[in-house]
């Protein structure tokens, strides 16, 4: 059975990769098509364009994801795959130009940039032979690995429905696929938060603040708020899906409140990252 580390451009997803090699380590990426989200090095922007098969404009998360993905290769000396799903304006995009935007209930943005992608390119990487994929929950989250074991069969696989061929009249044939094997070599080997800190402190590799998009919707408002203050045009990005599509309830980020609001708001304290840890951040989950 194939190993595979999914990297989120964390550090536990990073400690991961390099203290338990894999056959293969990947990376999904989230991109926009907006200019005014344009990575700004453009020899890096093409670089990026190369890996993955189509035109890098920029991400939705903070720009030193990029460069953490570069520097962990480098550091581990293996290949990442790079891979990515639809961008996201395509992802909110309904016919009528109307919005329909992922929230807590419908986390159809993590599926459609993350979970599938990673999927079909297991599927097309492996001939659709079940994997042993290394998910990065640490030694204080095994109710959540427990909850994820739950939902797999009684082999320990972990199925999902895909579709790689089509009926006679066209519609896609969809079938059940058992795709992977859960491993928890973290919540195994006893490794708590701290331990990962430590691990980073004298390495090379450079991390964002803060991962998962700039605008997630799980974030706090206080949190979005120190967002649009330091990454105000990819914070736009998430004000302008909800303008775009007022006249629909469903085009809201966030139950009770819109972005702009937020952006307007007065904060009466001065933040920094510091006063928000991973809790805070959101969490995109494979």
């Amino acid at each position: 059975m194939k190993t595979v580390n999914s990297l989120s451009g964390g550090k536990t997803s990073s400690f991961i990769a390099v203290k338990y090699p894999a056959d293969y380590n990947v990376f999904s990426l989230v991109r926009t098509h907006d200019k005014s989200c344009l990575f700004p090095d453009e020899k890096v922007r093409q670089m990026v364009s190369d890996r993955l098969g189509v035109e890098f404009i920029g991400t939705l998360e903070m720009d030193t994801i990029i460069y953490t993905m570069l520097d962990l290769e480098q550091m581990m000396g293996r290949q990442i795959d790079w891979i990515t799903g639809p961008c996201f304006d395509d992802v909110v995009k309904r016919p009528g130009d109307k919005k329909y935007l992922p929230n807590k209930t419908q986390r159809f943005c993590t599926i459609k940039m993350k979970i599938e992608p990673i999927f079909y390119w297991w599927a097309d990487k492996m001939n659709r032979e079940t994997c042993e994929m290394r998910i990065g929950f640490r030694a204080n989250e095994t109710r959540r690995a427990k909850a994820m074991l739950e939902r797999c069969d009684e082999n320990g696989i972990q199925h999902m429905k895909g579709t790689f061929e089509k009926h006679p009249d066209g519609r896609n044939k969809w079938i059940d696929v058992p795709y992977r094997k859960p491993t928890f070599p973290l919540i195994d080997d006893g490794i708590f938060k701290d331990s990962i800190e430590i691990y980073w402190q004298d390495k090379s590799v450079r991390f964002a603040e803060m991962n998962n998009c700039v605008g997630c919707f799980h974030r706090s408002p206080i949190l979005l708020k120190h967002m649009s203050n330091v990454q105000p045009d990819k914070f736009d990005w998430f004000v302008k899906q909800e303008q775009s599509g007022y006249e629909s309830n469903q085009a809201r980020w966030k139950t009770g409140m819109r972005y702009e609001d937020i952006k307007r708001h007065k904060t009466q304290l001065s933040l920094s990252f510091d006063d928000f840890n991973e809790c805070d951040s959101g969490y995109c989950g494979l």
